[in-house]
């Protein structure tokens, strides 16, 4: 990276540390985007940008993400302060934004940290604090943040099944036992209204960070590839794809402890309190969000089993069974009608 000329950015952007040359070091590397840490001015900001091999794929959805943080500002949904964004490659040859470095922990860096590790009542805090999380994105006015043209939110519900069977017409290589009856079921009950809003679109504990010791509190919600505006229930849906008693039975789908978890009354009810949005048809949206999180997933699977991608995402396999037999399951005993 070029620090020199990423200096000279943030000094024309008025960031801190005018003149001053930028400290620059890698704080984590993934196979869509890259994560730096930068010190000037005594502010800690993180910069990400896409892979070397990602920028011209990377550009369009890297700068919607730096736009909905952008749109953020001044709300009191949980996220990283945005400091400026440029898709101009002369900078440091790929796009990029600045957001404020966010003093926390992640559950994917090791699993609960102390002393949620241990202490149940601690840990189901965690919990309520991701569903409030999601409660204040919903409750966001995106037109007064000048989110107009984000995302298409008219008949957004009604082209959901028939986009992600799309999506998956295009690297289909096997069987997934559920999903012609789940789509069937999800067709046959859509809703017939919903409030748009904002949508993170990959809302669970793998994207959200915590502040430090208890009582558990929101630092903020990161990683907005999937980010749109759309109906954000199905954000609180995806929290509860595995959710207790139910998803307890999932040998595969879950990557956390959720002993100590409150109940999904319980999860519901605080989000319906800080949003304002009726939960009475929660089933259909866990069960949109285990449809399309197991076709999103079998990308990977395909990708794999042509010998295309590493076999990390080979135990990504049997999860996408047991999402569709779960959607599928759930969709014959919900009392939705």
């Amino acid at each position: 990276m070029d620090i020199e000329s990423l200096s000279r950015w943030m000094d024309a952007e008025g960031l801190p540390g005018d003149g001053e040359l930028a400290e620059v070091t890698s704080l984590s590397g993934g196979s869509q985007n890259e994560l730096y840490a930068v010190t000037r001015g005594g502010a800690r900001m993180a910069l990400r940008r896409p892979s070397a091999h990602g920028i011209e794929a990377g550009t369009k959805v890297l700068m919607r993400e730096a736009r909905l943080l952008k749109a953020l500002t001044g709300t009191d949904v949980p996220h990283a302060a945005f400091r400026g964004a440029t898709d101009d490659l002369a900078v440091i040859g790929a796009p990029f934004y600045l957001m404020d470095l966010v003093d926390g922990w992640s559950p994917m860096a090791g699993g609960w940290a102390a002393p949620f590790d241990t202490d149940l009542e601690a840990r189901s805090g965690l919990a309520i604090q991701l569903a409030d999380g999601a409660a204040k994105l919903a409750r966001v006015d995106w037109l007064a943040q000048g989110l107009e043209g984000f995302g298409k939110p008219e008949g957004f519900l009604d082209r959901q099944v028939d986009r992600w069977l799309t999506h998956l017409s295009t690297y289909k290589f096997r069987d997934i036992p559920g999903i012609d009856e789940t789509a069937r079921w999800l067709r046959d009950h859509t809703p017939r209204t919903f409030e748009p809003g904002i949508m993170h679109g990959d809302y669970q504990f793998a994207n959200v960070m915590y502040r430090h010791g208890a009582p558990a509190e929101l630092a903020a919600i990161i990683d907005w590839e999937m980010t749109t505006i759309g109906d954000p229930l199905l954000d609180l849906g995806w929290v509860l794809v595995g959710w207790p008693p139910e998803g307890d039975a999932m040998e595969h789908a879950r990557y956390l402890n959720y002993d100590g978890m409150p109940a999904r009354e319980d999860m519901l009810e605080h989000y319906a309190k800080v949003s304002g949005r009726d939960v009475s048809q929660i089933d259909y949206y866990v069960i949109l969000a285990r449809f399309k999180l197991a076709i999103v997933l079998e990308a990977s699977v395909a990708r794999h089993a042509k010998g295309e991608a590493d076999d990390r995402v080979a135990r990504f396999g049997p999860i996408v069974l047991e999402l569709m037999e779960f959607a599928a399951s759930l969709s014959r005993t919900t009392s939705l009608r």
